[in-house]
């Protein structure tokens, strides 16, 4: 029988901010990560756009013009 070919595994191209982060699951099912959690969330309030709060008047982007949605297709 011929022997398997272990790979070493890539790392992941993330944002230069989030340099470090390591996010493991462990045999409880438990979220482990290396960052604290409060630091992830603002780091993603900062850089990722939520569509439902889009619309929102408390919203921190209210100088983006609103997204268009995608048109359906004829019958």
């Amino acid at each position: 029988m011929a022997k398997k070919k272990t790979t070493a595994k890539e790392k992941a191209k993330i944002n230069p901010d989030l340099d470090g982060l390591s996010v493991n699951i462990n045999s409880l099912g438990e979220v482990v990560t290396s960052y604290d959690i409060d630091k992830l969330n603002q780091f993603l309030n900062e850089n990722v756009d939520d569509k439902k709060l889009r619309d929102r008047p408390d919203s921190p982007r209210e100088e983006e013009p609103p997204a268009k949605k995608p048109k359906t297709p004829k019958k």
